[in-house]
């Protein structure tokens, strides 16, 4: 064990500066009607564990470590504002009582997706064409920067104000627990180079929610609390690009943020690091 770690370890080092190493595994057990082989590989683009069917000569498993989605988002607002719910909700002048409420500052709204671990199986392939089914597990956060100084509150009932203060920074953030499922298409475009799209739909369960506000008068203050959000949402997710090389992702919120009185949908769009 210490000398395959020993060997581990200088891989990962020697991948890191001179590219990717590769360990087989085959299944050598003759009582055993398995007929796979393994490959461990360790490279710039992260650790992959790879299944191969001896007879097809061809992977059919793959299990990866770390994708990263970093872009910004916004909220797509479907309010009726005129509503008793709505109207209830928002304690602020009347004039005030619309989607302008919740204008973002947009280059600092944030979206980032997290999955340290998914697995994708080769439901085809060719020459020319892959077609990949892909699941696992991560984690999804929105951070929202609203330009002006509204405050969440919850004293009898949740309720939206507007504050008496400036704000330096006015931010809503979420943390989700996401479980993705997609569906990925390879298609070659020359001898070393494959066009990479495809689409899925992600579950998630609300983790937290939170504010954080930063004033001169107040300081920094942070509060955690449901603030009437839904605890569970469904995205439509989407990607492009060019296999090892980049990809970009976009990403819908089917499900309302709240559970009445407002109604409003997060979308995102940026770039993705590693990938099925």
């Amino acid at each position: 064990m210490k000398n395959v770690a020993i060997t581990l370890i200088l891989l990962m080092a020697g991948s890191i500066a001179y590219g990717q190493h590769t360990i087989n595994i085959s299944n050598t057990d003759s009582g055993k009607s398995g007929n796979a082989d393994h490959t461990l590989t360790i490279g710039s683009d992260g650790i992959h564990i790879t299944s191969y069917n001896k007879d097809e000569k061809r992977k059919k498993i793959e299990l990866i470590f770390f994708m990263l989605d970093l872009g910004i988002n916004n909220l797509q607002d479907k309010t009726n504002y005129n509503s008793p719910d709505a109207q209830a909700y928002l304690q602020v002048n009347q004039d005030q009582k619309n989607s302008n409420l919740f204008s973002l500052r947009e280059g600092k709204s944030v979206n980032v997706n997290i999955y340290p671990v998914m697995l994708k199986f080769y439901a085809l392939q060719t020459k020319n064409q892959k077609i990949i089914i892909s699941s696992g597990f991560g984690i999804q956060s929105y951070d929202f920067r609203f330009n002006k100084p509204i405050s969440y509150v919850n004293y009898t009932s949740p309720a939206v104000i507007m504050d008496t203060i400036s704000f330096s920074k006015n931010k809503l953030g979420f943390y989700f627990l996401n479980i993705p499922l997609g569906v990925t298409f390879k298609t070659r475009l020359s001898e070393k180079l494959w066009g990479v799209y495809g689409f899925g739909i992600t579950g998630g369960y609300r983790l937290s929610s939170w504010t954080k506000q930063i004033s001169d008068e107040r300081g920094k203050d942070k509060n955690h609390d449901s603030f009437n959000f839904q605890d569970f949402n469904a995205c439509l997710t989407g990607e492009i690009g060019l296999d090892k090389h980049f990809r970009l992702y976009a990403s819908y919120q089917l499900t309302n943020l709240y559970k009445n009185a407002l109604d409003q949908h997060p979308f995102a769009i940026g770039i993705r690091f590693g990938g099925v």
